[in-house]
């Protein structure tokens, strides 16, 4: 099987197709089972499967208890609190708990897998708390509440995602029972790290665009300021050779061609332009490095088994911390560093757009005093800006010992995908507010035009978001630039104007 990569379109089908094999082939589980069913009578003890779980491995269970042991497994790790995960990462975890059981490492029985295929298949979501897991035997309550419905217990999400139905009422209206888990079932289960790799994928799958629309952005900004094209230069990012970097150059270079403001100001005598236009390189390149090195770790989560113990086909079931989130703990905090720095530095050109820099008015009305202007968008972007500075404090540095200290060093993965998540919103509702400031400042250029590409993106945003001459109600023209900026629009329209952007 290739290796899934996390494209969040593209996973979702490739994720999809996956299910349809295993509808035909599921030998690699059916193996995997084999082994355990074998385990099961050669009297020896194999951790949560004829034992006890966590600090109690040391218990051994009767055989006639093993069924009670898997369901009680269940019912008393599906402790998590708080609002509800969206259903669409919801969805994910499902289909990425599917996918990592298929592997062939995890036991699962034929009755179980069979189950989650026909919720997949039936687009039946189970509804899942977002608080309480650990990341430390990976994701045990937030699995815990997506396998409960499998045995007629918790919740599913309704079709249109707005509320949730009990499980049971759901599987009678579906003409399926609940099922009887089998020994390892509920280990399989709930051992693994789909909630921390579904929100990491959910995020990381977005920033390609993210990161191109910055760059848009930045260049917006950098034409309606009268910068400098001269830090794009391609010798100075070939002397300090970072991907990312010379990434981003090229991006603004592009984006200016043809630019007739660059011509109009080319003698000013200006010796430099401040970091937030100067350094546009520097700072997206390293935050799209950052991005490429996290997005490696999630893609290799993705394709993984990340339960415990896992069981292997030359007859060996061993105990290990595959579960454990630490690289994906790591990887989000970082993650969220370089996403927010890309927020900080675009509330910066925003700041300069309404400062009344080189002949535009101040707050980018013409008449002021009366009318405010655009000023109060900076203040919610320094507050959004504000915000990430708490959320990046590392959650993967904490740790608190649970399981009586059985589990005395665990990663937190679960908190740093949470604050990733956050972010990750709050940078877009910065960079809507760059669109909307810059595409203000540009109509003050007039008749002077900018470079194709930052034409092609002001023409866009335009196309939603008329010029503003008195003071008027935000309400809905925030939220619709966000939406350009995530559907693509403004970056399609832009590359197909110059071309593809890196």
């Amino acid at each position: 099987m290739d290796a899934m990569n996390i494209d969040l379109e593209n996973l979702f089908a490739q994720l999809a197709d996956r299910i349809q094999q295993l509808k035909k082939d599921k030998s690699a589980v059916l193996e995997s089972r084999r082994v355990v069913e074998n385990a099961l009578g050669d009297g020896k003890l194999y951790y949560g499967i004829n034992t006890g779980f966590g600090a109690l491995a040391h218990k051994k269970i009767e055989p006639e208890q093993l069924t009670k042991l898997q369901h009680n497994l269940l019912y008393s790790h599906a402790v998590g609190v708080g609002e509800l995960i969206p259903k669409e990462i919801c969805r994910l975890m499902l289909l990425l708990k599917i996918h990592g059981l298929s592997l062939g490492f995890s036991g699962v029985s034929e009755k179980t897998f069979d189950r989650l295929l026909d919720f997949a298949e039936k687009d039946l979501i189970p509804a899942i708390p977002s608080r309480g897991s650990l990341g430390a035997s990976g994701d045990l309550a937030p699995l815990a509440h997506l396998s409960l419905p499998l045995i007629g217990a918790g919740y599913f999400w309704n079709p249109t995602g707005e509320r949730t139905l009990k499980a049971d009422a759901v599987l009678k209206e579906q003409g399926l029972e609940p099922i009887e888990l089998q020994p390892k079932d509920g280990l399989a289960l709930c051992n693994g790290t789909q909630m921390m790799t579904a929100y990491g994928a959910h995020v990381l799958s977005q920033t390609n665009t993210l990161l191109k629309n910055a760059d848009i952005l930045a260049a917006m900004s950098l034409e309606a300021l009268k910068g400098s094209i001269q830090p794009f230069h391609e010798k100075i990012h070939n002397a300090r050779p970072y991907k990312g970097s010379i990434a981003v150059a090229g991006n603004i270079r592009n984006l200016l061609r043809e630019s007739e403001i660059l011509e109009s100001h080319r003698n000013c005598g200006k010796v430099q332009d401040p970091y937030s236009l100067r350094c546009v390189p520097q700072v997206h390149g390293a935050s799209r490095d950052a991005l490429d090195f996290s997005r490696s770790i999630v893609e290799t989560e993705i394709n993984s088994a990340t339960d415990n113990p896992l069981v292997f086909g030359e007859g060996e079931i061993i105990s290990g911390g595959n579960f454990h989130g630490q690289p994906l703990a790591l990887a989000f905090d970082f993650a969220a560093i370089a996403l927010a720095e890309m927020a900080s530095i675009s509330e910066r050109r925003t700041y300069l757009l309404l400062s009344g820099h080189d002949g535009l008015p101040k707050f980018l009305l013409k008449e002021t005093g009366i009318n405010s202007g655009l000023m109060v968008l900076q203040y919610t972007a320094a507050a959004l800006v504000s915000e990430n500075k708490v959320l990046c404090h590392p959650a993967s540095v904490d740790s608190i010992p649970t399981c009586l200290g059985q589990e005395d060093h665990v990663s937190m993965g679960s908190i740093s995908a949470l604050k990733l998540f956050d972010v990750f919103n709050n940078v877009q509702n910065v960079l809507a507010i760059e669109a909307f400031v810059a595409a203000q400042a540009l109509d003050f250029r007039e008749p002077v035009r900018p470079g194709k590409g930052v034409e092609a993106a002001h023409r866009c945003i335009r196309s939603e978001i008329a010029h503003r001459e008195v003071d008027e109600s935000f309400d809905s023209e925030i939220p619709r630039t966000v939406q350009l900026l995530q559907n693509g629009s403004i970056l399609k329209q832009t590359e197909s104007a110059i071309g593809n952007l890196d």
